[in-house]
């Protein structure tokens, strides 16, 4: 099953996986004077309980989140432009999922989600996913006005350059994998990814296509080019949890 879910991320995600994503954006929105709300999130003065399935759901969870807080102003405009918002059939306490399932539904360029057989259905966001997916052409609409008046190529432009720079920044960074010894040992590590095609070299300044090296301080992490990152996170090592992404 875990290897599975690393497969579907193009198509949508778990309903699970929406769920802790709105619990978790529900506890980092960005709250605005109260002179400006026009989006409410309802009560975020309990802390959620979070249930991740595995590894994997707990990352993407979490980048969800984290990406619909940082369009977070941007998505408030298209669902208030395309007037989506507000709804009397969904509640303030499912504007963090609406908000969360609006982001992944334009990132799929509003494409239906993939629903697999096993998925435990989760009604709310079933609810939600209906709601937006029968306004998607309003939906599409108002993000084009938005790049329009933007002059945006993409919604990444729309973004203030200051944090555009950072994240240029954080993409160049190398990735570094703590090695689960508890599950496998570094020479079984090494003669895997040499199955898989990845090379070993000395240090960073060596790195090519399909390379890695040791970490110089720390013996059970591996570092990897920042491009790998998709590749890496599709192998089983991933999958099986032996290998974990910092």
């Amino acid at each position: 099953e875990k290897r599975t879910m690393t497969l579907i991320e193009k198509n949508g995600y778990h309903d699970s996986v929406y769920i802790n994503a709105a619990k978790i954006f529900q506890g980092i929105h960005t709250e605005k004077r109260k002179d400006r709300i026009l989006v409410r999130y309802g009560d975020d003065s309990v802390s959620p309980m979070l249930t991740f399935k595995d590894q994997y759901s707990q990352r993407v969870s979490y980048e969800l989140a984290f990406s619909a807080l940082k369009y977070q102003d941007l998505l408030e405009e298209i669902l208030l432009d395309s007037c989506v918002y507000p709804c009397q059939s969904i509640p303030d306490e499912l504007t963090s999922l609406l908000v969360v399932m609006l982001y992944d539904l334009q990132d799929r360029k509003f494409q239906a989600r993939e629903i697999f057989d096993e998925e435990e259905p989760v009604a709310e966001v079933r609810k939600i996913e209906r709601y937006l997916y029968s306004f998607r052409t309003k939906l599409a609409a108002a993000l084009a006005r938005c790049r329009i008046k933007h002059d945006a190529l993409s919604i990444e432009h729309i973004l203030p350059e200051a944090i555009r720079k950072q994240e240029q920044r954080a993409s160049a960074l190398p990735l570094c994998v703590w090695v689960n010894t508890f599950k496998m040992s570094l020479q079984d590590v090494f003669r895997d990814l040499k199955k898989k095609g990845y090379t070993r070299v000395e240090t960073v300044s060596d790195f090519d296509r399909y390379t890695y090296c040791m970490d110089q301080h720390c013996h059970d992490v591996l570092v990897f080019p920042s491009f790998l990152k998709e590749e890496l996170l599709n192998l089983d090592l991933f999958a099986d949890c032996k290998l974990l992404l910092q």
